[in-house]
């Protein structure tokens, strides 16, 4: 009698359990359903699979677009003050370990902005502070100040600037520093590649020139041009050239363009035969691509390496959504 009570136990447990698992496996497709009609209606899709990852000999860095929009700013500010990758590292470090690579608006007591700055400090006002450009300009014109900086581990060099009651958080930050710094310095090509949903905007090729000359200052501001395309062009934004002295400048700029893509609309970004595209999110090669499609170099063009017989690509071709 006993056994059969078990019995008839695990029977009806068997039939609860497989109704469990019935009920746990539509609630899984219904959720799979749902995600994949985000992702192929949404304008808003893939917004959680969104990000850029930096891959260089220091590792693998992955930050989500803000961050990285704001990553690529440090860096070029760092750049056209004509400072070294290390302290645009020392710079990232900070700002990864303070605002998470973002503009906060609060922060412990009066601090505010990417670096968390404080106007009781002498940083400068709250409207300043929140400006990325200033407290961007402003840290480095600290950090310079740092005798021996360079030479300095990571934490110290930013613990001298910012006075941190964590001096040692910022050494967790280095490796992820590095990475996007080598990238966005031009050491590492092709190393920072990023994953965005469509552009949400249409923007202006005088849009991106305007946030390239903020950014990148007078160091860069006679080497951008705008060509608007033809209209039966296969190419339907705005086209801009954004020229560098040479190839470790001209990738700089590349992956600058590529982390700010996001922020700033941008489909493709092309070096030489070089090509990034928001489509894949990845660097493939490919032909240089004109304002018409075509390729600069077999018509006389200058953009190309091939072009000019400098043995490395002298033009950052992007182009618009």
């Amino acid at each position: 009698m006993a056994r059969s009570r078990r019995k008839s136990f695990w029977r009806r447990g068997g039939v609860a359990l497989l109704a469990v698992l019935i009920v746990a496996l539509l609630l899984i497709g219904g959720v799979v359903a749902l995600l994949n009609h985000w992702q192929d209606n949404s304008p808003h899709r893939v917004a959680v699979a969104e990000h850029c990852v930096a891959s260089t000999d220091a590792g693998v860095a992955t930050l989500a677009p803000d961050q990285a929009a704001n990553a690529a700013l440090i860096a070029a500010v760092g750049q056209a003050r004509g400072l070294s990758p290390r302290a645009v590292t020392i710079a990232l470090a900070t700002a990864m370990q303070e605002s998470k690579l973002r503009n906060l608006d609060y922060g412990d007591r009066d601090s505010l902005g990417l670096f968390q700055q404080r106007p009781s400090q002498d940083w400068g006002t709250p409207e300043q502070i929140m400006d990325p450009l200033y407290s961007a300009g402003e840290f480095y014109s600290a950090l310079v100040r740092v005798d021996g900086y360079e030479s300095m581990p990571i934490t110290e060099a930013a613990q001298a600037v910012q006075r941190s009651a964590f001096p040692e958080a910022y050494a967790k930050h280095e490796n992820a520093a590095r990475s996007f710094a080598s990238a966005l310095t031009g050491y590492s090509p092709g190393a920072l590649t990023c994953t965005f949903a469509p552009a949400a905007e249409r923007l202006t090729p005088q849009n991106l020139l305007g946030v390239f000359r903020a950014e990148w200052g007078d160091w860069l501001a006679d080497q951008a041009s705008i060509e608007e395309p033809d209209p039966v062009s296969p190419v339907n934004g705005g086209l801009a050239r954004l020229a560098g002295a040479d190839q470790t400048q001209v990738w700089a700029v590349a992956e600058w363009a590529v982390a700010k893509a996001s922020q700033l609309g941008i489909r493709s970004v092309t070096v030489g035969d070089q090509t990034w595209d928001r489509a894949t999110g990845s660097w493939s090669t490919d032909q240089p691509v004109g304002s018409d499609g075509s390729d600069p170099s077999a018509t006389g063009g200058t953009d190309t390496a091939a072009a000019v017989g400098a043995g490395a690509p002298t033009a950052v071709i992007v182009v618009l959504a």
